[in-house]
């Protein structure tokens, strides 16, 4: 397995400093939060589905012309209408792109696509007149004319061809639009939407999640070094029971809320990522990459939800479609550095449930509301104090339209921490994944189809929500409280304690 490379793609994990108690500690803290929101800012960039000509050019003759592995729906006319707006939206977004570039582009591909029709109709017309008897010469003269419209055509072809991956290469650099509520800015402009709980107050030095889990015989990143290397981890004993109480208690949470449960493999196809907006081959990529091969490893179940409807068109009476899935996440945390790599916080393997929805775009909206109320509801459940954020305008990926995250207290790490996030992607993966819906039909007519609404959202990162257990219902002697709604799925255990632990064991 090889780190492509490639521009970050997968779904960054993300922590904002806390305030700083003292003025050497702030100096540190905003150099980690700099480079923490570097990091970030790589991960969500457009991707360009170019591939690479397969059959290298002879020496002395021209490379050959990259062709597109598939192209994106993107609504040129548009763009061509609305430059400015468009521009304005991508620079407040911190997007690298060229929109008048990409209306240039599009002008001289309409007017080359122009000629090539042109030059079909004389085509067509030559052909028709040499139908029934003529002189020789005249006939002649005709597949004279024939074989030089032919050779024309095919010219011109290849350079609409090569003004097609232009257009696709710089179009798809575009990001999606914004929602006028989300704040403009970095991650320092991130509105609260609510606060949760309080901060709980220890009468004991706080012990960090590594510490505790050791303790209870939770963790094993000795052996995870030894067998896989750095930020690889062994959940054992009770740590093991408490991923899969989790999971099994997301699950049966998310399919009490309408949701199709879902078991996915770990390897996508790289053309799949890239149309949710993911990229698998630029620099220092998030995704790692299966030599000799168009695989690669999922960074997250919303890319294998997303395929499923892929190519295909449903009944606006199907709609929403509700999906969940349990995965296993794999990252390189490429640029990633600081203490909040230590533990368990920044992983290149973990295991995650995630929520995706297919709906119209009249349901978005309201979808997005509903999915941030079911993150908040089950976080409410396990007692955690956390913020539910509207997130800024440069720390939205490409494909998001809005995004809210959830960032619980950690107190060992004495800030907040990212536990989960939900966006609306509007029509921008849909346009890439082709997935399309059939209105009903008004007065008995047909209504033109049109590109769906696809929304994601995470209901449990798992081990986020065991750093967030351990550090705050720790107890003064080491043990650790389990939240009551885990517990039917821990055999009724309601305290971790080392005697617990091994007699469990």
């Amino acid at each position: 397995l090889l780190p492509a490379a490639s521009r970050a793609a997968a779904v960054g994990a993300r922590v904002l400093a806390a305030r700083p108690s003292a003025a050497n500690s702030a100096t540190l803290r905003a150099a980690a939060v700099r480079r923490d929101g570097a990091h970030r800012a790589r991960l969500f960039c457009a991707s360009a589905a170019v591939k690479e000509p397969e059959v290298a050019a002879k020496a002395g003759t021209d490379a050959p012309t990259p062709t597109l592995a598939w192209k994106a729906a993107i609504d040129f006319k548009r763009i061509k209408e609305n430059p400015d707006a468009i521009q304005a939206n991508a620079d407040k977004r911190a997007a690298p792109c060229d929109v008048a570039k990409v209306v240039s582009t599009y002008d001289r591909y309409q007017a080359l696509n122009r000629q090539c029709d042109e030059i079909r109709e004389k085509r067509n017309a030559n052909a028709k007149s040499m139908k029934g008897k003529m002189e020789a010469d005249v006939r002649a003269a005709l597949v004279e004319e024939g074989k030089a419209l032919k050779d024309q055509l095919a010219a011109i072809e290849g350079d609409l061809n090569a003004l097609e991956v232009e257009l696709q290469v710089e179009g798809q650099k575009i990001p999606n639009d914004t929602h006028p509520d989300v704040p403009v800015g970095g991650e320092e402009m991130a509105v609260l939407r609510r606060e949760v709980g309080a901060k709980r107050d220890f009468s004991f030095e706080v012990a960090n999640h590594v510490d505790i889990g050791e303790r209870l015989g939770m963790f094993d990143f000795g052996t995870g070094s030894k067998v896989c290397g750095s930020r690889f981890v062994y959940l054992t004993g009770a740590g093991a029971m408490l991923e899969l109480a989790l999971i099994n208690w997301a699950m049966q949470k998310v399919v009490s809320k309408g949701f199709k449960p879902m078991v996915v493999p770990d390897l996508v196809r790289q053309s799949t990522m890239e149309k949710c907006g993911f990229q698998p081959r630029a620099e220092n990529t998030q995704v790692y990459n299966i030599e000799s091969s168009e695989l690669c490893l999922a960074g997250t179940a919303e890319i294998l939800l997303g395929g499923v409807y892929m190519d295909e068109v449903v009944d606006e009476k199907q709609l929403p479609i509700k999906m969940a899935a349990f995965s296993h996440c794999f990252r390189t945390e490429a640029g990633a550095a600081g203490a909040s790599t230590r533990g368990m916080y920044r992983l290149h393997q973990f295991s995650k449930v995630e929520m995706f929805v297919v709906s119209t775009p009249e349901q978005s909206d309201a979808l997005h509301d509903e999915l941030i109320g079911i993150e908040e509801e089950m976080y409410r459940e396990l007692g955690f104090h956390f913020k539910v954020l509207d997130m800024s305008s440069e720390d939205l990926g490409a494909p998001a339209y809005r995004k809210f995250d959830i960032e619980a207290w950690m107190p060992a790490l004495e800030r907040y921490g990212e536990i989960s996030s939900a966006s609306n992607c509007t029509d921008y993966q849909a346009r890439r994944l082709n997935i399309k819906y059939r209105p009903n039909a008004v007065d008995g007519k047909k209504q033109p189809l049109a590109h769906c609404h696809t929304l994601n959202a995470t209901a449990c990162a798992v081990p986020r929500m065991i750093i967030t257990i351990l550090e705050n219902f720790q107890n003064e002697d080491g043990s650790v409280n389990v939240p009551e709604p885990l517990q039917p799925f821990m055999g009724g255990l309601k305290v971790l304690t080392p005697e617990a632990v091994a007699e469990a064991k």
